[in-house]
């Protein structure tokens, strides 16, 4: 029974009349996905069905030969088995599945470190969306609750990041410094981290979004280690949304306002005329741009302490991570990777654990200084606030 299928468009057709090698099948387990790369030599066709009883999914490629460097891998996530084979000229490959799957599948240019790659990722409908939440035990009372830390470590699974010249990869050191900061803000009273990715595995951007956006999330952060080509160049940088990133968000969201979800105060824009829609998340970006600013001067600064600030003011760009309209969201840039020296130290822990204590020293005072009303940090402000002295006359004769 055929329920999705997907061919390449016609001029890559005629592009992979010549043969390709199928070089190698990678894979990818995340908790409520599962991503497989079948590495190949070149361009080529190729076309994808999923089928049931039992469930797999099979990925044939025309005019192509198995040129295989190691054996298929073994089964992981949704997948069971990989199975490959060649009839006449076609390579066909066959995943599978532990339980039935959506699946799309798409064709990647070559890039610094892979050639062409066919691209298939698996979504289970009854998990598809999922959030990873550490667990915490909670405390707040009835009328109070925690502040929710999104907390994204950037790339993941296929998508490495940056590499340093010894090898180290920008998707294991922010996997690390996420880690960290996660535990540091659960261990703080009155907070909740929830990461957008626990382990090894690739997570789309606008899923990181709405991720963030599902756990309701207070504050959106996206940990990094960024490259150049000049090795010599250090430090640290912190980013939030630029004002035409923003324009162009709102554009998307009022064109497609029926389909979105509502915006985290609760106000949908499903049922508002054209004029109303865009001014409630006019609003609503300004106040998110807003908090923004002022959280990441926060995190700067405490940057700044644990060693070189490559740029003294936030800056701002059009990442697509920081584009939710309602969450107040940057992203950290936590070293130059490419520079040796830097590289070198974000491999060590101690260093992880310093440059997570500053992102969390910076996310606790921005709250601390601008609590959320209803939540325990507002009630922990308050309690923490300095009392006022009065002033007292002076008895007679003394």
């Amino acid at each position: 029974m055929l329920l999705a299928g997907a061919v390449c468009s016609s001029a890559q057709a005629a592009q992979a009349a010549q043969a390709v090698d199928v070089r190698g099948v990678r894979l990818w387990a995340g908790p409520d996905s599962t991503r497989v790369v079948v590495d190949l030599s070149g361009r080529a066709q190729h076309s994808l069905i999923v089928l049931k009883n039992p469930d797999r999914v099979v990925l044939d490629v025309p005019s192509a030969r198995l040129s295989l460097a190691s054996p298929a891998p073994a089964g992981a996530g949704a997948v069971k088995l990989v199975r490959m084979s060649r009839h006449s000229s076609e390579v066909r490959i066959v995943l599978e599945l532990t339980h039935p799957q959506r699946a799309k599948s798409f064709l990647t240019q070559p890039n610094a470190r892979y050639g062409y790659r066919l691209v298939v990722d698996l979504a289970g409908g009854a998990v598809a969306g999922g959030v990873e939440v550490p667990v915490k035990a909670q405390h707040a009372r009835p009328d109070a609750r925690d502040l929710i830390i999104a907390i994204d470590a950037g790339h993941g699974g296929d998508d490495p990041g940056a590499i340093g010249k010894n090898g180290t990869r920008e998707k294991d050191v922010v996997l690390a410094i996420a880690r960290e900061l996660a535990q540091r803000v659960d261990a703080e009273p009155g907070m909740k981290a929830v990461l957008t990715r626990a382990g090894d595995y690739f997570v789309p951007l606008r899923d990181r979004m709405r991720r963030a956006r599902a756990q309701q999330a207070d504050l959106f952060v996206s940990i990094h280690a960024d490259s150049i080509l000049d090795r010599s160049i250090d430090g640290s940088s912190v980013y939030i949304l630029s004002q035409r990133g923003a324009t162009d968000e709102a554009s998307r969201w009022l064109a497609e306002r029926e389909n979105a979800s509502d915006l985290i105060g609760g106000v949908s824009l499903d049922d508002k005329d054209n004029l109303l829609a865009s001014v409630l998340l006019d609003l609503s970006q300004s106040a998110a741009l807003n908090a923004s600013q002022v959280a990441a001067e926060s995190v700067l600064h405490q940057l700044n302490q644990v060693g070189e600030i490559r740029k003294p003011q936030v800056q701002q760009a059009r990442f697509m991570v920081l584009k939710s309209p309602d969450i107040p969201s940057m992203l950290v840039e936590t070293a130059y990777i490419s520079n040796p020296q830097e590289e070198q130290r974000l491999r060590a822990q101690a260093h992880q654990a310093k440059l997570a204590q500053a992102i969390h020293q910076g996310i606790r005072d921005y709250f601390y200084a601008n609590p959320p009303s209803g939540t325990r940090i507002e009630q922990l402000a308050a309690a923490a606030a300095p009392r006022p002295v009065l002033a007292t006359r002076s008895g007679a004769g003394e």
